[in-house]
């Protein structure tokens, strides 16, 4: 006959594993709960809808509807990378951790902003898009991005969504 074993108490290792265990779990939980709930799988298509997921950007969709932009380019044309699919997918990320932190801790303006990041983005795709008018303009750009004075935002910032 076997006697039962004493439970043994838990190392400091073994106790700080559980609980690394415990925190990841809890927070990949909670990641994967806020993706379903913000419909975060959206996001991985080229449907203009996703961006008004967010009720904040339901009057840039419209506007971007009316707009000439609206006929030929989707969200991603200009706000995306067109270099590669990681850089494509790594500026979407960035933007969706950056845009869910903003909206869940109230951390964002009124009137929405683009950051230095965003800018060279859209700068490099209207440059791509419209190069032999630009090229015209503007036919030796710096490297790491234009100045202010030819930057296509600095007259066009409206262009895709006049609101």
């Amino acid at each position: 006959m076997t006697t039962p074993r004493e439970p043994q108490p838990l190392g400091k290792a073994r106790l700080l594993a559980l609980l690394a265990c415990v925190l990841a779990g809890g927070a990949a939980g909670v990641g994967l709960f806020t993706f379903g709930y913000a419909d975060g799988a959206s996001y991985l298509t080229n449907d203009p809808q996703a961006c008004a997921n967010c009720h904040v950007m339901q009057p840039h969709l419209d506007a971007w509807v009316k707009s000439s932009h609206g006929k030929f380019a989707v969200c991603n044309d200009c706000h995306a990378p067109r270099t590669s699919y990681a850089a494509k997918y790594y500026c979407k990320a960035r933007n969706g951790f950056f845009h869910s932190l903003a909206f869940t801790t109230g951390g964002f303006p009124d009137e929405i902003q683009m950051h230095a990041y965003n800018r060279g983005v859209v700068e490099a795709n209207c440059r791509r898009c419209h190069a032999e008018l630009t090229h015209a303009i503007d036919p030796d750009p710096k490297p790491g991005g234009a100045i202010e004075s030819t930057s296509c935002l600095h007259c066009h910032r409206t262009v895709g969504h006049d609101t």
